[in-house]
């Protein structure tokens, strides 16, 4: 900058015909400095497995080929040519790619291109994404609430517990003959929900579906990852036990009295900015509604199945289990329409559904319960699409059909009809995922609050297609979407905190943010861009694949969820070899 100006000075004092010439010159060499202005490549900045697919994004200089050079040696160990240049309008920006899936040998690389800024270095080999994938499950852990965090498991992150909830209050709204307002309850454990302090039943829902499926396909490799969290050691997988955590929580939100199920616990305002322990504003149940009915019902139907080979170790949980969900079934047949309403002096997450139709909840119940019971009463409630939907909590069908193709007995043809359904979809992802710039199936209806979900859940519906029908492309465009969240994507970042050489510092976490701790926790998965602005943060620009600021204020692409880490579990543990 200080060169410049001493240029622009001289060319003030030079004579006319002089200053013509050397201003042109300037001009044209700000052009040209412009138009080759050093980028960054992207890429997946954990690494690979040997044998995965592998691709980064590269700027559209004119260089055509690409070199991966080995860190430590400082030698070229692989050299091929980038594709041609293509627009992405959704990060408008034209970039090529460098494909070397090929190349397989074992070590510590960076991807070097001429004109361009080297990339990150990454890691290709087995195991790859193993300490990934144990702190995007100990993430879960950090997340407790009632429970004090000892340095022995948390270490730097040690806290106090917060939030116990065996003194929390009935609602109003939940007021009934048998649980009169302000009737006192206990309803202890649990997960924080995201970055406030409050916990709800229908995201559970999706989160739990994800972290149980996770157990069932990967049930060798999760049974020895430990994790240090205090049931580590008890003859149980640690995923088992950080899923106990959120389900024994569950349990206590269904009124034994009759089976209906609260929406949610939560504080009458979001919290301020500090440390769980510190918050002791009353705390209420809030309405039960029928999407948490059938979503818990549907939880506790797929629980007893997946839990039922630790039977012996899980105090007969396995049988309430079950119990629980019929019951859930049953008062939501009583209650069909029991759209959850917010309360005027509740000012808390929703998450209530705008449409008014809850036909995809009925029917990922009715999926779980005729796999667990094969009675014909939740058989007639299931209704197979030609195409599925992508899933996400206010989006559950497509889990039932999912439960569905997992299911080694039953309904042959309910299950041939799902898998066509889910395939149907899957095939489409990865046109999606071969019609853009960047390879990687993400369409603009995808930016919306919690994007990097989105790209992780249509991860999963290529998995469940690729466990049926083995496919080069599932693989590839599956890969590819974990790749974006790591940071193969047009903001740079690795969205996993503590992953990665650019992962997100300022998450949108209340802990993190008041523990007087530098670093966020590790194993948390920030939101991602979208252009919704639906906070106070201050943007530079509403280019959908690129609006993230990486700040406490950005709470609509910063902060963290557990619906949103649950993918992120499942993605890791599915692409680990």
């Amino acid at each position: 900058m200080e060169n410049s100006k001493k240029t622009a000075r001289f060319i003030v004092q030079a004579s006319h015909s002089t200053r013509v010439s050397l201003l042109m010159g300037w001009l044209i060499m700000c052009v040209t400095l412009e138009s080759y202005a050093v980028e960054k490549i992207q890429l997946n900045q954990i690494g690979f497995p040997p044998e995965a697919s592998k691709i980064a994004v590269v700027p559209n200089v004119q260089a055509s080929t690409f070199r991966i050079v080995d860190t430590h040696t400082g030698k070229v160990a692989f050299e091929s040519t980038l594709t041609d240049a293509r627009y992405w309008d959704l990060a408008e920006e034209t970039v090529k790619l460098a494909d070397f899936s090929g190349f397989q040998a074992p070590g510590t690389y960076r991807l070097d291109v001429t004109d361009a800024e080297s990339s990150y270095p990454f890691v290709i080999a087995d195991n790859v994404y193993r300490d990934a994938l144990a702190a995007s499950i100990k993430a879960f852990y950090f997340n407790r609430a009632g429970a004090t965090l000892e340095s022995r498991h948390a270490g730097k992150f040690a806290r106090p517990a917060g939030h116990p909830d065996v003194l929390v209050y009935v609602h109003a709204s939940a007021a009934d003959e048998q649980r009169p307002e302000g009737t006192v309850l206990s309803s202890p454990k649990g997960w924080y929900d995201a970055g406030d302090f409050n916990k709800y039943i229908v995201n559970s829902g999706i989160t739990m579906f994800t972290l149980l499926k996770t157990l069932s396909h990967h049930t060798e490799s999760l049974e020895t990852l430990g994790l240090n969290i205090p049931e580590s050691g008890n003859r149980l997988p640690d995923l088992v036990n950080e899923m106990l955590w959120n389900l024994d929580w569950m349990e206590s939100m269904q009124d034994p009295h009759d089976g209906g199920v609260y929406h949610k616990l939560t504080t009458k305002h979001f919290a301020k900015k500090e440390m769980p322990h510190i918050q002791t504003a009353p705390r209420y149940v809030v309405q039960k509604s029928t999407a948490a009915t059938l979503d818990f019902a549907s939880v506790m139907a797929l629980a007893a199945r997946v839990l039922r080979p630790y039977s012996k170790q899980l105090d007969g949980r396995v049988l309430r289990y079950q119990k629980a969900a019929k019951r859930a079934w049953k008062w939501a047949r009583k209650h069909p329409k029991q759209f959850y309403q917010q309360p005027e002096d509740i000012f808390t997450g929703k998450y209530a559904f705008p449409d008014e139709t809850l036909e995809d909840e009925w029917q990922w119940a009715a999926c779980e319960l005729f796999i667990l019971t094969g009675q014909p009463q939740y058989r007639k409630h299931i209704v197979i699409p030609d195409i599925a939907q992508v899933p996400g909590w206010s989006k559950v069908a497509t889990l039932g059909l999912f439960s569905l193709m997992d299911a080694s007995a039953g309904d042959v043809s309910l299950r041939r009809r799902a898998t066509r359904a889910v395939l149907a979809l899957a095939d489409q992802l990865v046109k999606e995922h071969n019609n853009t710039a960047y390879a990687v199936a993400m369409t603009r209806g995808d930016y919306i609050w919690g994007s990097n979900s989105e790209a992780l859940n249509k991860g999963i519906v290529l998995a469940y297609a690729n466990r049926i029908q083995p496919n080069h492309g599932y693989l590839v465009a599956m890969q590819s979407l974990l790749d974006y969240v790591l940071g193969r994507n047009p903001t740079g970042y690795s969205f996993m905190t503590g992953f990665g050489s650019k992962p997100p510092m300022g998450i949108h976490h209340r802990v993190s943010q008041s523990d007087g701790i530098a670093d966020p926790i590790p194993g948390f998965l920030a939101g991602g861009p979208q252009p919704g602005w639906q906070d106070s943060c201050k943007y530079s620009t509403r280019i959908p694949a690129k609006t993230y600021v990486d700040d406490w204020c950005s709470y609509s692409t910063n902060e963290v969820a557990i619906n949103w880490n649950a993918p992120l579990v499942y993605m890791l543990a599915a692409l680990n070899r």
